[in-house]
Parts: C-alpha cells; structure tokens; sequence
C-alpha cells in the first residue's frame, strides 16, 4: 500500500540532491508533490523528468516576501497541505577570517529565516494532521572546522523544530528534523574546487565517517517519506539523524 496515498506534499529545495530524490520517492509513494528552487537550469531538468507529474515553482528560500507568495501559489493548486519538506540551504562552509556580514545574512535567512516565514505563510493551508520536516545536519551536533555559521543556522532550526512543535501540537501538525550527515549530491561542487581537490575532499570526508562511506540521496529520500508518513505519527520535535554514525560514534 502506497504510505502517502493522496496526500499533498511541497518540497522546498527539491531540484536537486536530497529534494529531488525525495519528490521520486513522494510521488511513488502516492502524493501529489510540488517542488521549488531557485535555479532556472534545475527548474527546467524538473519540469522535463516529470513531465507534469508534479509542480514545479521558482522560489528563493533567502526572501522572506517569496515565501508568502509561494504558499498563495501552493494555496491555488492544492486544496490543502499534509507534507512540508523545509530541504532548501545554503551550505557556504569557509574559516572564521573569511565571513563577511553579507554571507553571513544569506546563510540565515536561507536555512533560519526563510523557514520560519514560510511555515507562518503555510498554516491557513495546513491540514489537521500535517507533518512538517526541517532538514538540520549533523554539523549542528560536532565541531566541524570551517562549518560556523552553517552549523549554528541549523542549530537554530533543529530548536525551531522543538519550540514549533509544542506551539502546534494542539492543531495536530508535527514538526521533526531529517538530519544528514555527509551526502553524495552535486553540494560539493558548490565549493568551487578543481574536480581532483574535489575527490580527495570526498574521500577525506568519508574517512572521517565511522562507515567509512557518505550517504546517498535515496537513504536520506527514504528516511523522509518516513517522517512523512503515519508511520511517524508517535514523532514529535524529534531529530532524525542519518549521518553514518559521525554524530555519535
């Protein structure tokens, strides 16, 4: 039996990596899915893979403004939300020295901000029942070199997830965090490197993970379906972390 029979579903961040995978499995699953991101080139790769199976909306997760515009342009297609998949980032990892207050502000109101807002923006269309996940990281839970900002940004989200939680629990709407650890997706190239300091930061990493390996988008997809499903119901303000041991081994 399909876990989101009819259920409807928005995936911020969702044409790419972790967003993209979890729209297959969503639609999969049985729901009807819409997914948003900035990037004209993802935007268009979404639209021609799913050929109308799913919609999707160009949205900047950094603007506040564009938040509520999203949730009017959800509000007119779906009659209502049960799934709110919060994956949208900004994962700018740099030393301390390098920071400017400009980045600074982009990697907030991306990862803190922007949620916050849109989850605001959303609640007219949430359904009774609806289960909403933050995508945190395990980075909020280790020290790693060069992650400051990154890791104190999802820190916030992963307490935004617990203070949400019981501010809605009486409406029935669940808020849990999906955190991953290291991932296969295309974030690495965001760190502008040649394609060999590329690998060997790959391989790095995965040394660094007590199974020796990094996630892919289809486990941390997997783990998300779960937590939007009934098979979560019992979660609440809960963090799920799937990170290959790195936070806790």
């Amino acid at each position: 039996m399909k876990r989101l029979l009819d259920k409807h579903a928005l995936i911020t961040g969702g044409t790419a990596g972790i967003g993209l995978e979890t729209a297959r499995q969503f639609l999969q699953e049985g729901a009807h899915v819409a997914i948003t991101g900035r990037s004209d080139i993802g935007l268009k790769a979404a639209r021609e893979e799913f050929a109308g199976r799913l919609l999707v909306l160009k949205s900047d997760a950094s603007i506040v403004a564009e938040q509520t515009r999203l949730a009017e342009q959800i509000s007119v297609s779906f009659p209502k939300l049960d799934i709110v998949f919060i994956n949208a980032g900004d994962v700018t990892h740099q030393p301390l020295e390098k920071w400017d207050e400009n980045t600074f502000d982009h990697v907030l109101n991306t990862n803190l901000k922007g949620p916050l807002f849109l989850i605001q923006s959303l609640l007219p269309h949430l359904s009774a029942s609806a289960s909403i996940i933050l995508c945190g990281s395990v980075s909020a839970q280790i020290g790693l070199p060069q992650s400051s900002v990154y890791a104190a940004s999802k820190s916030g989200l992963i307490s935004l997830a617990r203070t949400l939680s019981g501010e809605l629990k009486d409406r029935g709407i669940r808020v849990n965090v999906l955190s991953p650890g290291p991932t296969q997706t295309d974030a690495f190239k965001k760190f502008g490197l040649e394609q060999e300091e590329e690998n060997a930061l790959r391989a790095e990493v995965s040394n660094l993970i007590p199974l020796k390996r990094m996630g892919s988008a289809i486990e941390l997809a997997k783990a998300a379906v779960f937590l939007a499903s009934d098979e979560s119901a019992y979660m609440l303000g809960s963090e799920l972390l799937m990170d290959g041991g790195i936070g806790n081994v």
